[in-house]
């Protein structure tokens, strides 16, 4: 009963660092990278489709996207969900081929963007002591049931501990790395 809850804590709070580490994906920091269009959601035929589905999308250089569409027709609504985005790109269309260059940040963007990374690792440290708190409350449960003894409560709780010490560390790490890579000119 203790093994399931440790290892249910230990799965949800890898789950929280994954989560972290798509998240601060999505934050531009001045290089092309194909995942930056990943939420880009583009109406085909009626329904709205994630840009990879309708479009390949590579990388031209450090600086630049290039998106084929795999229908022709679908030139224009890509290029109008590019840019009705949040993200700020133009894309210029040649034929087929929409290459996107990506503007250089600016000192305060970067500054705002090292703000945000923040906020989300923060977000990600907080869920990571919910997890905690929510198996140290099963463990006192199981413990009011007397279906544990008070020494092996302590010991779940040591344990839960050290999973959210280490998760908590790849947190700063994931954060640290995402922090260096916005600065960097």
């Amino acid at each position: 009963m203790i093994k399931t809850i440790q290892q249910d804590a230990d799965s949800r709070m890898a789950k929280s660092v994954e989560s972290l580490k798509l998240e601060l994906q999505k934050l531009r920091t001045g290089r092309a990278h194909p995942s930056l269009l990943e939420h880009v959601m583009v109406s085909y035929y009626g329904s709205d489709l994630p840009i990879n589905q309708v479009a390949s999308v590579t990388v031209g250089d450090a600086r630049t996207l290039v998106v084929t569409p795999w229908e022709k027709n679908m030139v224009g609504p890509i290029e109008k969900a590019i840019l009705t985005s949040d993200l700020g790109l133009n894309p210029t269309t040649a034929g087929t081929v929409m290459r996107i260059p990506l503007p250089p940040l600016t000192e305060d963007r970067r500054k705002d963007m090292v703000k945000v990374v923040r906020h989300e690792g923060e977000g990600a440290r907080v869920a990571i002591r919910n997890i905690r708190r929510d198996g140290n409350a099963e463990l006192k449960q199981l413990l009011k049931d007397k279906d544990i003894t008070e020494d092996e409560d302590r010991r779940a709780q040591e344990v839960i501990q050290k999973l959210t010490d280490k998760y908590i560390a790849e947190v700063d790490k994931a954060l640290e790395a995402k922090e260096a890579e916005l600065m960097e000119i």
